[in-house]
């Protein structure tokens, strides 16, 4: 029982992991809880769940930071800037995130060791509730806790796991919290990381209920469909077309729950009927309030030394904004337009949410929360898998269309061929999930077209090299860890 520990501070409702510790070699420390303490009763150990999701989107400190979890922005900032969503003034950029926008990443950044410590620290927390729930004799702890919290912790490890293996390549499958097992964990081949998560993942889906909200009704905690459109989604990556094609049909035809919002302007509130998962920010934050910190990241605040000019810090480049067709809604809906800015020219932002520096609330209400899966992903999973061979072309088509129609552009015709149906769905993930969770980075990697694509563009030429499609393994972790070895390249 002495390494089946659990470190939650509950302040604020907010879990408080230890950040001085590497993730992969966590020791228990003298004041950590118990398990056998931390899950005697049903509420102990939704306190402890829940404080996982907390970590999640507001951070150790509980204010939230863009820049400091996977899963609060960071995911989605940093493969903007590998891609080809995101630009910004070398001015007003610090030097470790202008080398990933130009493809010229250091080995000893500060970006890789926040993106594989938050991750590592989720898988932590996941683990512990996993192993504390079933260390747990308490008969204050029923059976249906038990079975529902356990599968919230598979999918959390799982998504956790999609994120590590994209950024980082093959990473230590860790399954415990056991600093015994984990400290000296070599880097696990990716056919094992796929199939440890599709694994928990058929557990969370076997497991979780169909409807798992808040008292509110927020979708603040995975269910059955979170499950469901996260296989979906994994088995597209490994190719696995029939079973990616299943998956989200069954999320798509659950029309009860889910539809896409006929305006895209609200398909990011937290009342979205589009929303699958979301993840809800700690309001009181000093700094980041009501808002989302992507949201307060990337929407321009004013200049300190004129409010009337925007303070564009992170924009979309041209080829970006070029990528919409004319009348597209999401144009209209989620991309900003900035003429009064230090540039002196035209800047575009994204706009997805509405909440920012100017208009955020310290212990507000928030209008939206950080989304994580959503239907439109699901579509074209569906459509991908089907030109795949899932189904016919002219379904692939269809699913196409269904997203197409919501932005209010012409349909597509069914006279289309396999090629052109496949540059036509990577056209339409790229201005439906701009900056969104790394989709367009991730996509760009997997279809094998990164190199071809990303190296024709000004800002990343010269052209540094494959090898940073994959980010260095942070150099602490190698240090302490003689069995890591680090991704070629980064030497």
């Amino acid at each position: 029982m002495r390494n089946l520990t659990f470190i939650i501070l509950l302040i604020a409702g907010a879990a408080i992991f230890p950040s001085c510790e590497k993730l992969v070699e966590i020791e228990p420390p003298i004041d950590s809880i118990p398990t056998a303490e931390m899950f005697k009763t049903d509420e102990q150990a939704k306190t402890a769940m829940a404080g996982v999701y907390s970590k999640m989107i507001n951070g150790e400190s509980g204010k939230g930071a863009a820049f400091a979890e996977f899963s609060g922005g960071l995911a989605s900032i940093i493969g903007g800037f590998s891609a080809d969503e995101l630009n910004t003034a070398d001015a007003l950029l610090s030097n470790v995130q202008f080398n990933f926008n130009t493809n010229k990443i250091l080995f000893d950044n500060s970006i890789s060791p926040a993106l594989w410590t938050s991750a590592y620290t989720t898988i932590y927390g996941a683990n512990a509730v996993i192993e504390g729930i079933a260390a747990s004799t308490s008969s204050g702890l029923s059976e249906g806790i038990r079975k529902k919290l356990t599968a919230e912790a598979r999918f959390i490890r799982a998504f956790s796991y999609f994120y590590l293996v994209n950024f980082f390549g093959e990473v230590p499958n860790v399954r415990t919290v056991d600093f015994n097992q984990t400290r000296l964990y070599k880097r696990a081949p990716l056919a094992e990381l796929y199939k440890q998560m599709i694994e928990d993942l058929l557990a969370a889906q076997a497991s979780l209920p169909t409807v798992n909200t808040s008292n509110a009704g927020e979708r603040v905690y995975p269910d059955k469909w979170a499950a469901t459109a996260m296989l979906a989604r994994i088995y597209l990556y490994t190719g696995e077309y029939d079973k990616a094609f299943s998956q989200s049909s069954a999320v798509i035809a659950n029309t009860g729950k889910f539809i896409l919002e006929p305006e895209p302007a609200n398909t990011f509130l937290k009342t979205s009927r589009e929303a699958i998962f979301q993840l809800k920010q700690n309001t009181a934050a000093s700094q980041v309030g009501n808002a989302t910190a992507e949201g307060y990241t990337l929407i321009p605040n004013g200049s300190p030394v004129n409010s009337s000019i925007d303070l564009v810090r992170y924009y979309l480049p041209e080829y970006l904004v070029n990528a919409f067709e004319p009348g597209d809604k999401r144009f209209r809906d989620w991309v900003g337009i900035s003429t009064a800015n230090t540039a002196g020219t035209t800047l575009y932002y994204a706009h997805k949410y509405k909440t920012g520096p100017r208009n955020r609330t310290v212990g507000g209400a928030p209008t939206e929360f950080y989304m994580v899966l959503r239907l439109a992903e699901q579509y074209l999973i569906r459509s991908e898998a089907a030109a795949h061979g899932a189904a016919a072309l002219s379904d692939a088509i269809d699913d196409l269309n269904a997203i197409r129609y919501r932005a209010g552009l012409n349909l597509l015709p069914n006279t289309l061929t396999q090629p052109e149906v496949l540059d036509a769905i990577e056209k339409e993930r790229r201005v439906e999930l701009f900056l969104e969770w790394a989709h367009r980075w991730f996509d760009l990697k997997r279809t094998g077209k990164a190199v071809s694509v990303l190296s024709q563009y000004p800002i990343k030429q010269p052209w540094e090299g494959d090898y940073q499609l994959l980010y260095p393994i942070p150099q602490d972790e190698l240090q302490t860890n003689p069995n890591l070895t680090p991704n070629p390249g980064y030497f």
